[in-house]
C-alpha cells in the first residue's frame, strides 16, 4: 500500500475471496498456527454469499480496490439484553497496511452496524500474546476476565454428540 495512502472499507464481495482466504491463512501463520487453518475459496464464498448467510465480511482495500485487511463476522445474541450484537472472528490488516487506520477503520464499521441495528455489543477474542492488545485497550476496548472462552471440538464434540436424544438430533 502506497506510505500515507487511507484505505476505503466496503462489504466484501466474490471477487474479494481469494484476497480474504490468503489473508485468512497469513493470520494463521502470525498466530502460529498455520498447519490448523484449512479455509478454502469455496468455503468462504458459501459461507458469505450462499442463501442463508451466518458469515459477514468487510474490507479494507487501497486505491487499486485491493483487499489489504478484512474483518469476518457474524451475530450473538444476549439473553440477557434481548437484543442481538455482533461477534467479530477475525480482524487481520496485511503488514504493509498497518498504521493507515484500517484496522480501526473496520472496527469503527462494525461499532456503526452496532449502533445502526440497535445492537448492545461487539465483542472478540484475542490470543493473549497479540501487541494489538494496546490498541484494543487505546479505544475503550475492555478485556473480559471474568469469562474464560471454552471450546469443544474433534473426538470430544463427536463423543458429547454421540450421546444426543435421538430426537434431538438433526434430522431425528
Amino acid at each position: 500500500m502506497t506510505p500515507g495512502a487511507t484505505p476505503t472499507i466496503r462489504p466484501a464481495r466474490p471477487e474479494d475471496v481469494p484476497a480474504v482466504v490468503a489473508m485468512v491463512h497469513e493470520l494463521a501463520a502470525y498466530e502460529r498456527a498455520p498447519e490448523q487453518c484449512h479455509l478454502t475459496a469455496e468455503q468462504l464464498t458459501a459461507a458469505l454469499f450462499g442463501p442463508a448467510p451466518a458469515l459477514y465480511g468487510h474490507v479494507a482495500v487501497d486505491g487499486r480496490d485491493e483487499p489489504v485487511g478484512f474483518a469476518l463476522w457474524f451475530l450473538n445474541f444476549s439473553t440477557w439484553a434481548g437484543v442481538h450484537g455482533i461477534h467479530l472472528e477475525d480482524l487481520y490488516v496485511r503488514p504493509a497496511a498497518r498504521g493507515t487506520g484500517a484496522g480501526r477503520m473496520l472496527l469503527a464499521t462494525l461499532a456503526a452496524i452496532c449502533v445502526e441495528r440497535g445492537y448492545r455489543r461487539l465483542e472478540w477474542s484475542m490470543i493473549d500474546w497479540n501487541p494489538a492488545a494496546g490498541f484494543y485497550a487505546a479505544i475503550g476496548a475492555e478485556r473480559m476476565t471474568e469469562w474464560l472462552p471454552y471450546r469443544l471440538s474433534g473426538e470430544a464434540l463427536h463423543r458429547l454428540a454421540a450421546r444426543a436424544p435421538a430426537r434431538a438430533r438433526p434430522g431425528g
